[in-house]
């Protein structure tokens, strides 16, 4: 109860004090450049150039205190020894290349890269294709859009009664041995198998990205003209030949949007591999490594390091990211 009424008083504070800013601002730069008298006119243009900033400039100082500033920061830490005042140069990249679990954590990455934005992507387009064919489609929207609304930890947490394993004779809560102790097999530790359970923790993933997916490729969709699907129907051409070189050629730029967008989602995943497993049993993640060397191990040099490496992947995917949508938009 005390931390729901903290979260409220935060909420209901930092309303008002953004309210408060603002009307105190505004008034501020009224007072200042009066809009009135022999030189209401030039204050009225300083005004509307000095106005934009009021807003902007909270903004832009908080994201350079959280995001600028620590880039430059984790760049001079990863170049450092886990105290931060012995320089190493590039030591501890040397050291990354050569360490196993390293190496585990970047093939893992890649395997989330190839399946998890292929499958939710996917999963999305055929979701947003049916659901806008049948009467109760807005229903089932809401409910594959349901898991977005959850956290990646909540999410963890109800899919580790999804993958619970009890000993073989015991009664299993876990849905997935439940099903199998019915029709006759033993129970498995599932997020302990080696490589398949990288798999088991990705369909988490899946599972919430699919709605996200859903919901821009249905409005990309609904935005093709009617006419060049008419006319493919009228030329001869059946519902899976208009969905394949009809509608998939005039949306594939929202396709690599979506794609992107979850692809870098993925390069940064913690939360769920946190949660689930810590990394053991084969499936470390770079995010998740960098937190154990970070703050559990405490040599901030080298869990820099692998942060810097984590951005060096992100930073093009987002760079493309950002210009193929401003292309769709012109």
């Amino acid at each position: 109860m005390g931390q729901i009424l903290y979260a409220s008083v935060t909420i209901i504070a930092g309303v008002l004090l953004c309210v408060a800013y603002f009307w105190g601002t505004n008034a501020a730069l009224d007072r200042l450049l009066p809009m009135r008298g022999p030189r209401a006119s030039a204050n009225v243009r300083r005004a509307n150039a000095i106005r934009p900033w009021l807003f902007l400039g909270p903004s832009m100082v908080i994201l350079g205190l959280y995001l600028v500033y620590p880039v430059f920061n984790s760049l001079w830490l990863s170049l450092h020894d886990a105290s931060g005042r012995d320089f190493v140069g590039l030591g501890n990249y040397v050291w990354l290349f050569g360490d196993a679990k390293f190496l585990e954590s970047v093939r893992n990455n890649m395997l989330w890269l190839v399946f998890v934005p292929a499958a939710a992507t996917f999963l999305g387009l055929v979701a947003a294709s049916l659901t806008d064919r049948i009467a109760w489609g807005s229903l089932a929207k809401s409910l594959i859009f349901m898991p977005m609304a959850i956290s990646f930890v909540g999410a963890a947490v109800i899919w580790k009664f999804v993958y619970d394993y009890r000993a073989a004779g015991q009664e299993q809560i876990g849905l997935l041995n439940a099903a199998v102790t019915a029709l006759g097999g033993d129970p498995v530790a599932w997020i302990t198998v080696p490589f398949w359970n990288n798999f088991l923790l990705m369909i988490i993933l899946v599972w919430i990205q699919t709605g996200f997916a859903m919901v821009i490729l249905s409005a990309a969709l609904r935005g093709i003209p009617e006419e060049t699907v008419e006319a493919a129907i009228l030329d001869g051409a059946n519902p899976f030949q208009v969905f394949w070189r009809i509608k998939i050629p005039q949306i594939r730029g929202t396709i690599a949007v979506v794609w992107t967008t979850i692809t870098i989602l993925v390069l940064k995943i913690f939360d769920i591999v946190f949660a689930m497993t810590n990394g053991q049993w084969g499936t470390q993640v770079l995010a998740n490594m960098m937190y154990d060397w970070s703050f559990r191990a405490g040599d901030f040099g080298r869990g820099s390091a692998i942060a810097i490496i984590l951005m060096l992947a992100v930073a093009p995917i987002m760079v493309w990211n950002i210009r193929n949508a401003r292309r769709e938009n012109r």
